[in-house]
């Protein structure tokens, strides 16, 4: 078995991700707080928001403004999620320093999510990941479905192969992996990046993955032994499954980041500083956050 990374990169989602799935109005100054007290925790990249239809995603309709009153740490890359064009122009004006367009493995999940098959949305994202590279702004392709699709079953790892190709030759830094309804497992993770990485450098492949069955952490570690040295999550655990009502969703920054620093891999992120960050949110929002690492430290942090 090959050795661990000694280091490994945390990409924080929460603001984006995780809120986003809230049923309740967050306030702009929320988000700013969280945003700014998990930038100070030693976090290098996260996600603050999303340039996105406020019809569609009512929680996003401050991106802007979350933006603009954020505070600036050197050092940290501020990165938003845009579908289409209009949502790029809209953070080439906010200023982010990178952003993020999705697609799909499966064709059923495209069309029920965006209403376009696969290559459809390629050709959509190609546009935006032109448009966004003339301008230096580095893109990351978060590509769904990659372990199985809530309307198709399985999915077979070269159809995410084939996608994660397409999305590396429209010229996306980085190829995320990510298990959109928690279904993988630690079996599925060596397989899947076979096929990826034939056409994808690892080095330009990250993994996200959610907790919806408890597998997260069993899967960050299957990742770690492939090799794999960037992973999404999401501070607090916030975010879910919207096909698995009341599951939990994203992996839990404070559980990513433990077991990390369990195994020896430095992260340059202060366990408590995010822990921290977690609770004032959980606290804004009224309800303990569903990091079973907060639950267990509750009162001894």
């Amino acid at each position: 078995m090959p050795p661990l990374p000694s280091a490994v990169t945390v990409v924080e989602v929460g603001p984006r991700d995780g809120l986003q799935n809230e049923a309740d109005v967050v306030t702009t100054d929320t988000k700013v707080a969280f945003i700014d007290a998990l930038s100070a925790s030693g976090l290098s990249r996260i996600e603050v928001t999303a340039f996105v239809s406020p019809r569609w995603v009512p929680q996003m309709a401050d991106a802007a403004e979350v933006c603009a009153r954020r505070a600036r740490r050197p050092g940290v890359v501020y990165s938003a999620l845009v579908p289409n064009r209009a949502g790029l122009d809209r953070a080439v004006a906010a200023g982010v320093d990178e952003v993020a367009s999705f697609a799909a493995a499966s064709e059923s999940f495209s069309r029920k999510n965006i209403n376009q098959s696969i290559d459809e949305s390629l050709a959509h994202y190609a546009e935006v990941c032109r448009h966004a590279t003339s301008l230096g702004l580095p893109v990351r392709g978060d590509l769904s479905t990659c372990f199985g699709c809530p309307y198709e079953g399985a999915v077979a790892p070269a159809a995410v192969a084939r996608v994660s190709a397409a999305l590396l030759a429209m010229g996306v830094r980085e190829v995320v992996i990510s298990d959109a309804i928690g279904v993988a497992q630690p079996g599925q993770i060596g397989p899947v990046l076979d096929a990826v990485t034939r056409t994808v450098p690892l080095s330009q492949v990250a993994l996200h993955l959610h907790d919806t069955r408890g597998m997260a952490a069993a899967n960050v570690l299957a990742g770690l032994h492939y090799g794999v040295t960037t992973f999404d999550s999401a501070a607090g655990g916030l975010g879910g499954c919207p096909f698995a009502p009341g599951a939990s969703g994203n992996l839990a920054t404070e559980e990513l980041v433990y077991l990390l620093h369990g195994l020896g891999i430095h992260t340059g992120v202060s366990l408590d500083a995010v822990a921290a960050a977690s609770r004032v949110l959980g606290g804004a929002l009224g309800r303990p956050l569903p990091s079973r690492y907060l639950r267990d430290t509750e009162g001894r942090a």
